[in-house]
């Protein structure tokens, strides 16, 4: 079984726990972990989770607003933290104390009860990888913080049975806002965050029957607005637009099940 949960999702702070059971045995990951200690244990307990709980982090890329705490999560609760060569280059390669592990595109981490697959999106930074979490049955596809959906970006979304995606921006919206010049050129450029319309071309070409949830995630809180996402998302899945979810910046998601 496989089932997953955002913590909150936004310029505020991201993570989402990703969670893996077979019989007894239970695994989960947190994928970024843009909060600081005392935030994360406080959206951990409405997930009814502590740190503890934890078997591993997976970084996605060096912003703030997703490696947060993960170094003293790692240090201090000896959890391992995976990332890219080039993030931990781009963090100023921090002393992880033995917990660091590099992760590779399309090298996937096995995590006993289900596995993540990395793969590199199309974002300003270092060496950004996003992930597919599968358990061998289902498949969920993670995607934040990437400016296009390259070839090999839609490749590992194919044949996914849930995904969170980012939905980050409304361009009439970005060009209205009082964000300067460079930030709009930045956030809607091809190295930014997808607008509204570039999600619903992803989902187009994605979609298939077994395709049963998506989570709009990462929405600008001044350039965008759920219903809007939630709009296009909808229109393009032919799905009322209801039944697109949106992740929250202060309480994320519920527990959602992947179903494959």
């Amino acid at each position: 079984m496989l089932r997953f949960k955002n913590l909150g999702s936004g310029s505020t702070g991201n993570a989402t726990v990703v969670e893996g059971s077979s019989g007894t045995q239970v695994r989960r990951l947190l994928i970024d972990c843009g909060f600081g200690i005392r935030q994360l244990q406080t959206r951990l307990a409405q997930a009814q989770l502590q740190i503890e709980d934890l078997d591993a982090v997976f970084i996605t890329h060096e912003h703030s607003d997703h490696i947060g705490c993960a170094l003293a999560v790692a240090v201090r609760y000896r959890i391992p933290v995976w990332m890219s060569q080039g993030t931990y280059a781009a963090l100023g390669a921090p002393d992880f104390d033995g917990m660091l592990r590099i992760a590779h595109d399309m090298e996937a981490l096995d995590l006993g009860t289900f596995s993540a697959l990395p793969f590199t999106v199309p974002h300003d930074a270092r060496e950004p990888l996003q992930l597919r979490c599968s358990d061998g049955a289902s498949h969920l596809g993670v995607l934040t913080d990437l400016g296009h959906a390259s070839d090999h970006v839609l490749q590992q979304l194919q044949g996914c049975h849930a995904l969170m995606i980012e939905a980050n921006h409304d361009p009439a919206m970005l060009e209205a806002s009082r964000y300067p010049t460079f930030l709009k050129r930045r956030v809607g450029g091809p190295y930014g965050h997808l607008a509204n319309f570039a999600t619903a071309d992803i989902l187009r070409a994605v979609r298939h029957p077994g395709l049963q949830r998506v989570v709009a995630a990462h929405l600008s809180a001044q350039n965008n607005a759920p219903s809007l996402a939630q709009q296009a998302l909808g229109l393009a899945l032919e799905w009322p637009a209801e039944e697109i979810t949106v992740a929250s910046p202060t309480v994320g998601t519920p527990w959602l099940a992947v179903a494959g």
